[in-house]
């Protein structure tokens, strides 16, 4: 899985954080995504995928391998 973050539409919401933080964080500033891992391993998928399905601005994509 390859994941990326488009840190413009990003509203903050948290909720990948909430979900994944091992691959998402946050900026102390204003709160907007921060991509951790762009290829975490297999046991975090179902996480991330998740992330994507919750995430309000659709800021989140992946790329299945």
């Amino acid at each position: 899985m390859k994941v990326t973050v488009h840190a413009e539409r990003c509203v903050a919401a948290g909720q990948c954080v909430l979900l994944a933080p091992e691959v998402f964080d946050q900026r102390e500033e204003d709160g907007v995504v921060l991509l951790l891992d762009d290829a975490p391993p297999a046991e975090l998928h179902a996480r991330v995928r998740e992330s994507v399905a919750v995430c309000p601005a659709a800021a989140i994509d992946t790329v299945e391998d």
